[in-house]
């Protein structure tokens, strides 16, 4: 084992010593000779980390679901967001828009990416993954010495540049920073060939390009924090305008070349960030004391809630910084299951080692979406959610399907309130750390999440609305996932079952809508088509008469087009009939499964069933304790006499 350590120890070692290197001025030239992208400017190097992992470019035609959430879009997802952001696509490729547009050094490499929500939606997160992606890029050859860790070709005069750009194949910009301009003067004599190149690093930790810019108290705001200060013990040396007083230490100057982040930053006064007018428009910062301007090159990143930006937005004094910000809003997530992603790989990042029942964690992001939502005249809160995460949903007693740009243009700024991320996973934990079988379940997690809402310090009304949710919508719609997970237990070859009657139900409508007979398999015979049973089956969401009519016409050719696409086609393929079919089986075993499970004493054929359901669910992901738990309670809330 301690070979191994050493092992690790000096491999490490030498790779350090390969990216920290040291080289003339004149090696750097024929390096970037060799790769013109060595010089690429902060923005463009981000866009190249961004996409490099790859990217996926996803048709909505191609995934019904998809096409429901997204229209005709074309989705692109990025795999370096890939693996920790969930149902916020539209915002990072936003995000990855933006750095493009930059990395162009179009208008946009000089304004100020500013992400704006909610809390808990996520915008400290892709901020962290922005600085943690600079940490382990390569590093960048920078001048030996400089405080800016500014790029080597700064030491090319600016009437030699024409001429040096043609022979390396790249634009050369910006100017020498006055402490390596005083350098190159008296060290080297204006000898800009003697220069020494090295390569430096990104670090969070070290403020080496990247740097973070907390909210400052209004009473106490130095701009040195942002732009460095004058060493005064340096005063009685040096004459007051010598570069060599210069500390340039502040956020723009550490972070010159990779990234800085203001944190909540319209908490600042407004003055205090004056020096973003012209690092985004100019491209320098002043210089502390006298000096002249410093060029700048980096990335301004920024974040803070509505309100606050809504209040910056609203005085016209804040014309010039609300020019150069490009805004990007980040709110919650409304998928369903792309909210119980972002749950599933917290938890994976803890140390909670307990049993999680199917559907608790859905239970819990669907009290999170349900209060992000608006109530709507057209739908229940419920089938909202659901077709808000791309299932199809249609209207009782027509065959006319929900639109999801309907609901959104109801509430255009859904996803900007109710519950966040933070205020779930403390349920959840909570949950988890007051089990005592080392199990939580969808009950244990209401009931958490209930304390919680009563915990908290909000108004009766919304509180009650919260309440409502939980101990009335949530609750019924989860007797009904349950009621269908036990029914599918219950059922030996609930997909078979399915399937059948998918298929008979899709020749009989078929036969129907084209007016034609059916020919019985076993004998031969041509028969009109069953009406009873596909009104059996249409009955169970609600479609009578001549809704059901069209309904089959509906089913007949979306079975069409998806042969069309050659997509696969089973029971699950379009929603409303899925749901139809689904609860056709529940009904058809009810009473049966009521019994056998509310039954104290069973007989050796109810016990034989019984059990054959347990292990049915234990494969399910049920274990002894949850499985035991939510078949009580089948038993006391879905069959009461």
């Amino acid at each position: 084992m301690q070979n191994q350590f050493n092992e690790l120890i000096k491999k490490d070692r030498e790779r350090r010593k390969k990216n920290n290197v040291e080289i003339s001025f004149l090696d750097y030239l024929n390096i970037v000779k060799e790769n013109p992208v060595t010089t690429m400017l902060a923005h463009e190097r981000m866009f190249e980390i961004i996409t490099k992992p790859g990217t996926k470019i996803i048709k909505t035609e191609d995934y019904p679901r998809l096409r429901r959430i997204y229209g005709n879009d074309v989705i692109k997802k990025y795999n370096f967001f890939d693996n920790d952001f969930f149902g916020i696509d539209k915002t990072i490729m936003e995000i990855v828009r933006y750095f493009h547009s930059a990395s162009m050094r179009g208008e946009e490499s000089r304004q100020v990416l500013y992400l704006v929500g909610p809390v808990g939606s996520g915008k400290s997160s892709l901020m962290e993954a922005l600085k943690k992606a600079l940490e382990i890029s390569e590093p960048i050859y920078a001048l030996k010495g400089c405080p800016m860790r500014e790029e080597p070709l700064h030491l090319i005069p600016k009437h030699l540049r024409d001429e040096f750009e043609e022979l390396l194949g790249v634009k050369i910009e910006g100017d020498l920073c006055p402490i390596c301009r005083y350098r190159l003067l008296n060290d080297y004599q204006a000898e800009y060939e003697n220069f020494p190149v090295v390569t430096v690093d990104f670090s969070i930790r070290s403020r080496k390009g990247i740097a973070v810019v907390p909210p400052v108290d209004p009473n106490n705001q130095d701009t040195s924090v942002l732009i460095g200060s004058v060493d005064i013990s340096k005063m009685d040396l040096y004459p007051e305008d010598d570069p060599r007083v210069l500390s340039l230490n502040g956020a723009f100057n550490t972070g010159n070349r990779g990234l800085i982040e203001f944190i909540e930053i319209f908490k600042n006064d407004t003055e205090y960030l004056h020096t973003i007018i012209t690092a985004t428009q100019e491209k320098s910062i002043p210089s502390p004391g006298k000096g002249s301007m410093i060029y700048f090159d980096g990335i301004i990143l920024a974040h803070s809630n509505e309100a606050e930006w809504n209040k910056f937005k609203s005085d016209h004094t804040n014309e010039a910084i609300l020019d150069r910000i490009v805004k990007i809003e980040v709110p919650y997530c409304l998928e369903l299951n792309q909210e119980t992603k972002i749950y599933n790989k917290i938890l994976k990042k803890s140390n909670f080692k307990a049993h999680i029942a199917p559907h608790t964690i859905e239970v819990a992001s669907m009290f999170a979406i349900l209060s992000r939502l608006n109530q709507s005249n057209k739908i229940d809160m419920i089938s909202k959610m659901r077709i808000y995460n791309g299932e199809e949903i249609v209207e009782k007693d027509t065959t006319k399907k929900i639109d999801i740009q309907e609901l959104r243009d109801e509430g255009p700024k859904e996803g900007f309130s109710g519950i966040s991320t933070r205020f779930i996973m403390k349920s959840i934990d909570n949950a988890l750390s007051e089990s005592e079988h080392n199990c939580i379940n969808p009950i244990l997690i209401m009931e958490s999440l209930v304390k919680a809402v009563k915990a908290t310090d909000m108004g009766e009304d919304e509180k009650n609305k919260l309440l409502g949710f939980l101990q009335d919508t949530i609750k019924k719609e989860y007797n009904r996932i349950l009621e269908k997970e036990v029914t599918k237990a219950f059922i030996y070859g609930y997909r078979e079952q399915a399937e059948t009657l998918f298929n008979n139900y899709l020749d009989h409508a078929e036969a129907y809508v084209n007016k034609v007979k059916i020919k019985d398999e076993n004998t031969g015979e041509e028969l009109d088509p069953d009406e009873k049973f596909m009104e059996s089956i249409e009955s169970q969401i609600g479609l009578t008469g001549s809704a059901a009519t069209g309904f089959r016409n509906d089913v007949t050719s979306y079975m069409f087009s998806m042969l069309r696409n050659n997509q696969v086609i089973d029971y699950t393929s379009y929603e409303p009939l899925k749901e139809a079919i689904e609860k056709k089986l529940i009904s058809s075993v009810r009473e049966l499964s009521r019994v056998i499970t509310q039954a104290k004493v069973r007989d050796k054929s109810q016990n034989e069933k019984y059990n054959a359901m347990v292990e049915e669910m234990k494969r399910a992901g049920y274990c002894d304790y949850c499985c035991n738990v939510v078949l009580k309670y089948a038993a006391n809330n879905l069959w009461k006499d």
